[in-house]
Parts: C-alpha cells; structure tokens; sequence
C-alpha cells in the first residue's frame, strides 16, 4: 500500500479513535469515498494496535498497577486496585470478543462494512450519546479503583460495547454513552471507555495478527507496522487534546457532527 495511504488511515484513526464519532466508520469510508481499495480488516486492527499504545503511555498511571495485579488476579485474590481493575477489565471485554469473535467466523463483520449501516449508525448513536449526556448524572468517578467501578458497571459496560461492533457506532462513543448513563461524569465516563481499549484492541490484534502469520502475509504486517507507528504518534496527541477539552466542553460538538455526517452519508448512499 502506498505510504500516503497509510499516513491517511493513521491519521484518521489517530484523530478518531478517541473521539465519539467512530474510527472505524471513518476507516471503512476512506476508501468508499477516495475511490481506493479497502485496506482491508489487518490495516485497520494495526492502526488501532498503534493507538493501543498511546493509550497505556497516557494512562500508565492506572495500567502499571493494573497489569500487576494481574497475576494476582489469576489466583483469585481480588483485593487490590490493581487486581480489581484487571478483574473488572477482564469482565468488560468478554462480551465483546465472544461476539466479536463470532461475526469473524459468520462473515458478519464484512457486511457490516457498508455506507448505509455507517451512516444509520453515526445518526442514531450520535442522539444517544446526545440524550445520554444530557440525562446522565455526574456522581460517579474512576479514580479508586476499589470504590465507584463495580463489577456490575463492567459488566453493563462490556454489554454497550458489543454494540460497537457495528461500525459507525464507535466504541469510545459507546462506552461513555453507557458510562453517563451510569452516573460517571464525563471525564471519568472517556477515561473508562479508554482503559476498556486496552483489552478490546489487544484481542482483535491477536486474532488478526494470528490470520497475517497464518497466510504469511508479510507485505501487509509491514505496512501495519507502519501505519501502527503512525497512529501511537497522532492518538496521543488527540489523546491529550481531548481529556483537556472535556473539563469544559460536553459531547455535543461530537454530537452534531455525527448526525451532520451521518445524514450525509445517508443522502450519498440512497441517491
């Protein structure tokens, strides 16, 4: 693939990936709207694979212990941060590789892939987030993890996530969609949607990585490698941007774009 594309498709998933407005929509359009091939489902995971990593830099705070509590996890103790947000972790992202993994094996994921369903999705999403927002109480907070993040709550939101299967929904948008309406403020409700990435993404990444060594496809790991590089750089700067902008702006700008473009690509997809 030429490097100009996966500079594109690195940008446009670093910028979007944290933003409620759907990377992967974006990701699946590039080539639907430029003309160019799809870059294919191994493009996609790896750009996300690179904003995997801008993730845990920003919030190794809260990883660190997290990926130490892990073995502690694993022998059932459960009685510090770090082991309990593993757990809840754990918990969040079953739904979603089950499923996931499921609409893999159907083929269900490629025909997902489509305008009309992108579009259908960034409107009807974009008003639920919108309403969430709007409706949800600012109680709650993720910074204990032995307080506020129940096992309850991880399992709600692993629940939301599955919906982000369908592309245009975006798995950011959806998770801090559930998360306000749990009562999580709106800083704490986009920190959670982004820890539960690290699981999510880590898992997709292993299964398409598997499928590349498999047909030994080294031509498309090459260009992931690229395109992952170029993605951590972009994701962590949107990264920082935007856990700044949200100590003072709510998710309507994301709002209205949404169901500005979803509204486009409706009209661009039945005319």
């Amino acid at each position: 693939m030429p490097l100009l594309h996966l500079f594109i498709l690195a940008l446009i998933q670093g910028v979007t990936e944290f933003l409620p407005i759907s990377s992967s929509g974006h990701l699946i359009l590039f080539p639907a709207l430029s003309g160019s091939a799809d870059q294919g489902l191994v493009i996609d995971v790896a750009v996300h694979v690179g904003t995997l990593g801008a993730v845990v830099a920003y919030f190794w705070a809260d990883v660190a212990p997290g990926l130490a509590g892990i073995p502690r996890m694993l022998r059932g103790r459960i009685d510090t941060p770090g082991s309990r947000l593993a757990f809840l972790l754990m918990v969040a992202t079953v739904p979603v590789v089950l499923v996931g993994l499921a609409l893999n094996l159907t083929g269900l994921d490629q025909a997902l892939r489509s305008v009309q369903v992108i579009g259908w999705a960034m409107l009807g999403f974009g008003v639920v987030l919108w309403w969430a927002d709007r409706r949800g109480a600012q109680d709650l907070r993720a910074d204990d993890w032995q307080g506020d993040w129940s096992l309850r709550h991880a399992v709600v939101l692993g629940l939301w996530q599955v919906v982000a299967l369908i592309p245009g929904t975006s798995r950011s948008g959806i998770c801090i969609t559930g998360a306000r309406l749990l009562g999580y403020d709106r800083t704490a409700a986009a920190k959670l949607s982004m820890l539960m990435s690290i699981p999510t993404i880590f898992a997709s990444g292993t299964l398409l990585g598997a499928e590349v060594a498999a047909t030994a496809d080294w031509a498309a790991a090459r260009d992931g490698a690229l395109a992952a590089g170029m993605a951590f750089i972009a994701a962590f700067a949107a990264l920082v941007l935007m856990m700044r902008l949200l100590r003072s702006v709510s998710f309507t700008p994301y709002v209205i774009y949404r169901v500005g473009f979803g509204v486009f690509l409706l009209i661009w997809a039945y005319a």
